[in-house]
Order: C-alpha cells, then structure tokens, then sequence
C-alpha cells in the first residue's frame, strides 16, 4: 500500500513539474537519409502547408560565412501526418527534411575536434569512431527545430504574434560591411567567427509563464531554448548582463496607464522603457520580448588545432571536414523557431483548447478582462 501511494505521489510530481502543453522530437544525422521532426499537442483546425515551413528553412541556410554544405542541401519540407486538407487535425504532425549530402556518412574519425562533442561524446558512448557522434551532435539538427518553429510561428500569427531577429556583432564588428569583410579575412587565415545576435517578439501578451514554479518561468525556458543551440554559450534577455552595472533606478521600466477610449484603444497598462526585455517575474509583461544569444566560433578549422587520435593515442592535427566559417545570421533564425516553440507552449499552457477556435475564444475573453483591471 506504501508503494503504491508513494509512486502515486510520484507520478503527481511528474506532472506538477513537466507542465509541457507542446512537445518535439528530433531524428535524423547530419549527413544520414533525412532529418525528422515529430511536434505533438498542436491545436486542429490551424491553416498549415509547406509553405509555412520552407522559407525558415531556406532561411537557415543563408547568411554570409556559410559553407559548402548550403550549396549542395534545398532544405524543403514534407509533412507526413497531422495534416489533412490543409489543416491540422490535432495529431502529431511528422515532418522530413531529405539530405542530398551523404557521402561522409560512411567514412571513420578517430580524430575529435576541439570545441565539437567529439572527444566528450566518444568517452559517453564508448564509441571508437567519431562519426557515430558527430553526424547527430552536427548542428545540421537545427533543421528539424526550425520546422517546428515554422509551425509555431504559423500558430503565434493568429493571435497577432511577431518574429524577427537581427545581428548584433559577428566578430565583434557591428556594422554588416565590416563583419562580412572580418569573415572574409578569417577564411582566408583557415579561422572562424562567432557574434551575437537578438530575437523580437512583438505583440506578445501578458501573463505568458508564471512564478509559481521554477521550470514553468517563461524566462528560464526561452533561455534553456536558446542555450540549447549549438555553439551558443551565452543568453541575455533585455538589457541582460548591462543591468548588473546600474542601480535599480536606471534599471526597472516603470509602470504607466493608458485609459480606455485614448488614441481609439482599450485600457492597458504600458512601460516607456523596455530594459526588463518583456519579462518580469518569469512572466511575460505585454512588451516586446527581447532576447540576445552569443555563439562561438564555429569549432571545426580549416587550419586545424591540436588534438589526439583516439586509435593511436598520439598527437596529431584535429580532422577537417566541410564546414562554415560564420553562421551567426543562421543560428538567429534556429533562435526564432526555439522561442517560438517555448511561447507557443506557454500561450497554450493558459488559454488551452484542443481547437483553434476554442484557444482564440480563450484568448479573447482574457484580453477584454484585463482590459478592465
């Protein structure tokens, strides 16, 4: 009876502490046939076809510093389920992305590269040959992430959501002339680049996450989202690490009315700063949200680094294998599909619905409560 009860009480945790409304899956190699990605617990009757998945896609693959590797892959989507007559039906909805390079899949890598998982990767599994760690560890996954986000997006556009992204620095150069000329100068010195760059989302409601616990604050969500990038090692939201430099009164937005009936709108509440970036709380506050990332340069060298073959344990050269030189421009869209995934779990967390209709009937109703408050 004892055991019983105590993994009842097991099984009650496990739902109080994976408040997922959405959830995905990744399958797939760099490069292996395709790349899969499964997204459950999207609401039916939401308008969706390619077309709505492979401009993200084309997307992720632009960006100046980009290697080979674009040249070859038309990232294109196909959704296998979870679709009919142009709608979702509220099932799983499958989607692949066929690669067109394979030819690297079957060749061995006792070498690891510094920066890569490699060498982590080989201890974790026991593995001998690198690839079996690399082909999944490969950034090349984000694909799959940025379909989902597609969805997401496509999802967060009926409730007037707004995506965008732009470059902060790459290399430390702020202006496009000159970071597109450093890019240009590390590949011809067999280097790489990393930078920073920020997301927006605009018309972003408030009450989105909450503080009533730990793993369901919006904040620490979109930050895990994003630190689970590869290369990212850094999140800032709104005025970030700045504010750790300010006293409190430079710092916090202060809080204005605007009454119902001015300029045409209804009453709401409104900061005219944004340094909190849109979340305070743990909770979205009805601004922008503003998020940066910071990514490290790319971890495999044309001129390559140190490093020790697995099979001989001498030292030898790290292996070089067909790579980017920047990829900061691209990792900001794979930065829009993770945020868009966390926001579109959170909105439908609060509103609910297993249709379209009845979470924008939600919706509704809460933006004209809070327009009273």
């Amino acid at each position: 009876m004892i055991f019983l009860l105590r993994n009842s009480i097991a099984l009650d945790l496990n739902k109080c502490y994976n408040p997922l409304m959405l959830r995905f899956l990744t399958a797939g190699e760099s490069h292996g046939k395709a790349l899969i990605a499964i997204l459950d617990g999207m609401v039916a009757n939401l308008p969706l076809t390619t077309e709505d998945i492979n401009p993200d896609l084309s997307r992720r693959q632009g960006g100046y510093g980009r290697g080979g590797r674009m040249k070859i892959e038309k990232d294109e989507a196909e959704i296998l389920s979870g679709i009919r007559l142009g709608k979702t039906i509220g099932s799983p909805i499958a989607v692949m992305i066929p690669n067109r390079s394979t030819e690297f899949f079957e060749k061995v890598v006792t070498v690891p590269r510094p920066g890569h998982a490699d060498l982590a990767g080989a201890l974790k599994y026991n593995q001998k040959d690198i690839r079996n760690v690399l082909e999944r560890a490969s950034a090349r996954e984000t694909a799959a992430r940025v379909a989902v986000g597609a969805i997401c997006k496509r999802f967060l556009s009926e409730f007037k959501m707004k995506f965008s992204s732009s470059i902060v620095h790459i290399g430390g150069q702020s202006d496009e002339k000159k970071w597109k000329k450093a890019i240009d100068e590390a590949k011809n010195a067999g280097d790489t680049l990393g930078g920073v760059f920020q997301i927006e989302i605009s018309n972003c409601p408030p009450g989105l996450g909450s503080f009533m616990q730990w793993d369901r604050r919006i904040d620490g969500r979109l930050a895990l989202a994003l630190m689970s990038i590869p290369a990212i090692k850094g999140v800032e939201i709104g005025l970030g690490f700045e504010q750790a430099k300010l006293p409190g009164s430079k710092v916090h937005d202060e809080i204005y009315y605007l009454p119902a009936g001015r300029h045409g709108g209804k009453g709401k509440f409104f900061h005219k700063t944004n340094n909190a970036g849109g979340l305070e709380g743990g909770v979205t506050n009805g601004e922008t949200v503003i998020l940066k990332a910071a990514m490290k340069p790319i971890s495999t060298l044309a001129k390559p680094l140190k490093s020790v073959d697995l099979a001989t344990k001498k030292p030898t050269e790290a292996f070089v294998e067909r790579s980017d030189v920047s990829a900061v421009e691209a990792a900001a869209v794979v930065g829009e599909a993770v945020s868009a995934f966390e926001i579109a779990n959170a909105l439908i967390d609060k509103f609910g619905g297993d249709s379209l209709e009845e979470t924008k009937d939600n919706f509704t109703a809460y933006q004209k409560r809070i327009s009273v408050i």
